[in-house]
């Protein structure tokens, strides 16, 4: 009768790891579709069809901080929420996020400058105070919803899959789900544009592997999208919900343009990413050491500690035979004289 044997460890953690990444992508989906169910029943009853997005991004945040909480406490792992969530408290969190804007806003500003140059850009302001009103809105939108987002694609089902996998091949598995995903379900999607998710999911990706932290991914996040949307006016992955105070079209070949579904679908977007994985990398080589090695212990024993025992006897060995004790040799005088007497001659 064969033996049962138990499987390595290793192997154990990675299955069990690997099996938390897929719950917790399953998670992430059915959030989604009940946390859109739930505010378009709530904009329904109130009659404010504009607070809808906001609201299924917040419903959504929520669902995943409960889900992912729960699936780390049947891990067994410890760690506070925010922790697990992807979001460590640190000093550099707010420079985080603002480099990670600075390199977001100035990707797609160079995305979009070939199509300003080309003429196919035509630009239209609605200066209405709902037109303000809808972009704090908008505004409030994107920034939950490139959270949300960061924490579904680079956050707690990321790890996971490093840990069952490694960085690489959980790096190139979860761009491809972003791309596909945005393929699939986004409206006027093209092959460009798949293309163009992917490699923007593998920046966001290189952003987490460089700050083991979502701070610098959503905050580039956030401006890549507020840019295209809010500030230029353009489609947002096909979505065109975003644009209020300032609204363009965009007329030309798609290959320049990306047609309806906007500047992701692009051909210089590629470029502009390329180049921004580059300056991302060299702008993080700090938080790279400072958060992603590992801490290094001297090595040695402590100088306090009692010596081998094998050292101590080498140096008795070594050590000098003592000396014989020095004797005094006082002047003697005659049992039959006085030290006072005079001497005999």
């Amino acid at each position: 009768m064969q033996s049962f044997q138990p499987a390595p460890p290793a192997r154990t953690h990675r299955t069990l790891q690997l099996a938390l990444f897929i719950t917790s992508l399953a998670w992430f989906v059915a959030s989604n579709a009940l946390a859109g169910h739930a505010a378009r029943g709530l904009c329904e009853r109130f009659g404010s069809n504009a607070l809808r997005l906001p609201l299924t991004e917040l419903f959504l945040l929520f669902l995943l901080a409960v889900g992912f909480s729960i699936l780390q406490g049947i891990a067994h792992s410890q760690g506070s929420l925010r922790e697990v969530l992807g979001l460590p408290r640190r000093p550099t969190a707010g420079r985080e996020w603002t480099i990670g804007a600075a390199v977001g806003w100035g990707m797609m500003a160079l995305s979009v400058l070939p199509m300003a140059l080309g003429g196919t850009l035509y630009v239209s302001l609605w200066m209405s105070p709902r037109a303000f009103w809808l972009l704090a809105v908008n505004l409030f939108a994107l920034a939950i919803g490139s959270l949300v987002e960061e924490m579904a694609f680079r956050g707690y089902p990321y790890r996971r899959l490093i840990e069952a996998v490694g960085s690489v091949k959980a790096t190139i598995g979860m761009s491809l789900i972003f791309g596909v995903g945005h393929y699939l379900l986004n409206p006027d999607s093209t092959r460009a544009s798949l293309l163009i998710t992917v490699l923007a999911g593998l920046l966001l990706s290189i952003a987490w592997l460089r700050t083991h932290g979502l701070w610098l991914g959503w905050g580039l996040h956030f401006a890549w999208n507020a840019s295209m949307g809010v500030l230029f006016g353009l489609p947002v992955s096909g979505l065109t919900d975003f644009s209020s105070v300032v609204q363009t079209r965009a007329v030309g070949r798609v290959w320049l343009t990306g047609g309806d579904y906007g500047p992701e679908g692009a051909f210089f977007t590629i470029l502009a990413l390329l180049a921004g994985m580059v300056v991302l990398v060299r702008l993080t080589r700090d938080y790279a050491w400072n958060y992603t090695h590992a801490p290094i212990v001297a090595a040695g024993y402590p100088m306090d500690a009692p010596p081998p025992a094998a050292h101590t006897a080498m140096e008795q060995q070594a050590r000098p035979a003592a000396p014989p004790p020095l004797v005094q040799i006082l002047p003697s005088t005659p049992q039959n004289r006085s030290v006072g007497d005079p001497p005999e001659y």
